[in-house]
């Protein structure tokens, strides 16, 4: 099993909190470190709700719940049976002791409305995200490799290039066909995937609903809207809120969309190999997106991501807003990274406490004062 960053924390927060529900997207490997963790608890029950055996033990969770409550009980794909929240939270109520249970999801949004409505108060939320460059510590060549196959375990782990790119094929067919429809998605499969694919092709630009409802023949901005709600509930696609200070500039508003696991973003595009991927025009944008989500995946739980942008030119790849500081973030894929003139203004625009400029550079060095070019490995000192 590999060594996840998230076990630590998912232990403490089983210590203190009745309920813990662990999110992340198919085949990131929930279950695995579930059954982990489970392991350390003795007699822990866990219930996998995608089969209709394990539906049928906890259909009656007024007599499952109380009969259970001296173990640690593990619940799967949660959100195939949102009625167990109802039933969670009088349960939780007659006895609040820690770590009772364990909540897996691979669909963040309406999971996290209806424990919001249920479980407020009762519940701590962690989200395991594909594998990150701190839990690998790859050389150059394996960081080449894991950004070209992306985080998934088995895709990550493949034999070759050519087998994790044909898994990568597998898993968005898969989930097109059968995973969506299983969360209550009611849209043709090829519509979403047409509609992924123009994303990927987008990747890290302004999300525009109205341009791409043209592009998938006249469907209104308010469905196109729906159909990036379905992929950012299942936590694919990560949408970026723009950094709005009171800077007294003409600010872009208007959201960023990004695919949130690089080896997808390929599969979609059709790039199975690092010569592929090296000599096509979406490699910068991969790379921007792959360093965001490794930036996403360390922030402190009190800061808040977002980019920076003017109708000037002004512009941030990434601010990291937390308290009073300000983080400014650049991502470049060059080994000799020169950032524009759009970032030195938009530094002097937010007067924030650091800036960075993440590169695949070995080193990291000091390109102005209060400037730092910084390799990917570096991102989890930024926020210490």
């Amino acid at each position: 099993m590999l060594d996840r960053h998230l076990t630590e924390l998912l232990e403490r927060r089983l210590a203190t909190t009745p309920a813990v529900v662990l999110l992340g997207p198919r085949q990131v490997g929930k279950t695995t470190l579930a059954r982990a963790i489970a392991s350390r608890h003795p007699e822990s029950v866990f219930l996998d709700l995608e089969r209709e055996s394990d539906r049928a033990a906890v259909a009656q969770p007024e007599l499952f719940f109380p009969a259970h409550r001296d173990r640690l009980v593990v619940l799967g794909e949660v959100q195939l049976a949102p009625e167990l929240f109802a039933a969670l939270r009088p349960e939780i109520d007659d006895d609040r002791r820690a770590g009772r249970f364990l909540l897996l999801s691979s669909a963040s949004g309406a999971l996290l409305r209806q424990s919001g409505e249920s479980l407020a108060g009762r519940v701590a939320c962690l989200e395991l995200t594909p594998l990150l460059v701190s839990e690998l510590q790859p050389d150059p060549v394996g960081l080449q490799s894991l950004w070209l196959r992306g985080g998934y375990p088995l895709s990550h782990l493949a034999a070759d290039d050519e087998a994790s790119y044909a898994w990568r094929l597998d898993f968005v067919r898969t989930f097109l066909n059968r995973d969506l429809p299983e969360m209550g998605v009611r849209v043709p499969a090829e519509t979403l995937r047409r509609f992924w694919q123009m994303l990927a092709n987008l990747q890290g630009q302004l999300f525009n609903a109205s341009q791409l409802g043209l592009s998938l023949g006249g469907a209104s901005h308010t469905t196109v809207a729906r159909y990036l709600d379905a992929l950012i509930d299942t936590m694919m696609v990560r949408r970026l809120a723009p950094h709005l200070p009171n800077v007294g500039k003409r600010l872009v508003k208007s959201p960023k969309v990004y695919l949130r696991d690089s080896g997808l973003l390929h599969a979609l595009l059709g790039i199975a190999s690092v010569k592929d991927l090296q000599g096509h025009p979406i490699a910068g944008a991969s790379w921007e997106g792959f360093v965001m989500e490794q930036i996403a995946a360390h922030l402190p739980p009190d800061a808040q991501l977002g980019f920076y942008r003017t109708a000037a030119g002004a512009e941030l790849d990434a601010v990291v807003e937390r308290g009073t500081k300000t983080i400014a973030i650049e991502i470049k894929f060059s080994a000799a990274p020169k950032p524009t003139k759009g970032f030195w203004n938009a530094l002097q625009d937010l007067q924030a406490d650091r800036a960075y400029v993440i590169a695949p550079v070995q080193r990291r060095y000091r390109l102005a004062e209060g400037v730092e070019v910084v390799p990917v490995e570096a991102i989890p000192a930024m926020f210490s």
